[in-house]
């Protein structure tokens, strides 16, 4: 800021501790989790006045939400083609991906692990497809009526959350006991827990809609409770234990899903346990002093891991924002999530050569995605230079899932 006479410096900061004050006392009470609040604001009044950019992007996107409201319900009893070992047709079930048929085995049993490569066989189950299709699909909806008030998409988004976590004969069970089962040697286990991921955006699409009729109180007091359930499940089962305890990426999304549940069903101090006491904790296992992630770095998707997991801290530090811890600079000897961003900036930037193993062509979504998120925090990153090369995303964007 150029040198101002001391009244004006004295004032702007106070006007900057305002809006601190200000953004202090919203996270409280808006409901949102992973948006940005202050950001959305800023995007609607563009949108309201006009902007020729902006609208076009709001076009696209409220095309996109049109779609949805053709489309669904969506429900892990719809399209049914493995009932879980318990005999509930409402447990989830899906089939781990990169485990195939052994060749040397009659019945291919027990199956042996690719990494990386994903067994077609997967796709022969429906409940990770409905799952992910129910959220993409509230999450549309959700924006679409925050940028328009128009109660069509609010009242199409209510009614897929009752057919998924509400209406008896239709609801998913609040487990994930039989989630990346892999035959011959498991009915499902911890690591399938990383497909629940994508329910971290119903919160924040429920803080969209909080105006609309179709939001009624009862709608959002069910929908906490099967989240309060799942999020027992998540901390007392044996398979929400193993995930727990897994050191890299699954790990991360692990807290990211305590933690945002923990914060959408009021449960704060769980919120602040976990990232404090775990989170915080796993700086020491996943980073190096330079930025690099060395468990990402093994797998044969190396920057598509490295980017998910980055994206995961973000999602945490974005959280643990909600709270009032700093993870964002948080370090533990030099490394941290800063550190991990600096590292992977001259390969988006293309001034170096990815040197790890990619067995798949390299996309730049979530790295931009996380770079978005990071630009307010690290004002001493030249975000510019992404975004002079690469289109800002926007928080309505595609999934990573």
């Amino acid at each position: 800021m150029p040198k101002k006479l001391f009244s004006v410096r004295y004032l702007v900061v106070v006007l900057i501790m305002a809006g601190v004050n200000a953004s202090a006392q919203n996270k409280k009470v808006s409901g949102f989790l992973l948006q940005n609040v202050q950001q959305l604001s800023v995007l609607k009044k563009q949108y309201q006045a006009g902007d020729t950019a902006i609208s076009n992007q709001i076009k696209s996107l409220l095309a996109d939400a049109d779609k949805e409201l053709a489309a669904g319900p969506y429900s892990v009893t719809f399209h049914k083609t493995r009932v879980a070992p318990s005999g509930n047709p409402h447990d989830y079930v899906s089939q781990a991906p990169y485990w195939w048929a052994d060749p040397s085995k009659p019945d291919g049993k027990p199956y042996i692990r690719k990494d990386g490569e994903r067994n077609p066989e997967i796709y022969l189950l429906h409940d990770d497809s409905q799952l992910n299709d129910l959220c993409r699909a509230v999450k549309k909806l959700g924006f679409a009526y925050y940028f328009t008030g128009d109660e069509q998409y609010a009242q199409k988004a209510a009614g897929l959350m009752r057919t998924w976590f509400i209406d008896t004969a239709t609801k998913m069970a609040p487990n994930f006991n039989y989630a990346q089962y892999i035959p011959g040697i498991n009915d499902g286990r911890g690591i399938g827990i990383i497909e629940s991921r994508a329910l971290a955006v119903i919160p924040d699409a429920l803080a969209m809609m909080q105006d609309s009729k179709s939001i009624t109180a009862d709608l959002k007091t069910n929908v906490k409770h099967w989240f309060a359930e799942y999020l027992t499940w998540l901390q007392k089962s044996k398979n929400g234990n193993e995930e727990r305890q897994a050191r890299n990426n699954h790990g991360t999304f692990y807290d990211v899903q305590v933690v945002d549940f923990a914060l959408f069903t009021g449960n704060d101090k769980l919120a602040k346990e976990v990232l404090q006491n775990r989170t915080i904790a796993r700086i020491d296992t996943q980073f190096t002093a330079e930025g690099r992630q060395p468990l990402e770095l093994e797998r044969t998707r190396s920057w598509s891991y490295s980017n998910m997991n980055l994206t995961g801290w973000s999602m945490l530090a974005t959280l643990a924002d909600r709270v009032d811890i700093d993870l964002w600079h948080t370090e533990k000897q030099g490394r941290g999530i800063k550190k991990c961003i600096e590292w992977i900036m001259p390969y988006l930037l293309k001034q170096k050569d990815w040197p790890y193993k990619q067995i798949e062509p390299i996309s730049y979504g979530e790295t931009l995605t996380i770079c978005s998120l990071a630009e307010e925090k690290y004002p001493g990153i030249d975000f510019n230079k992404v975004f002079a090369i690469y289109p800002r995303p926007r928080p309505w964007g595609d999934d990573h899932h």
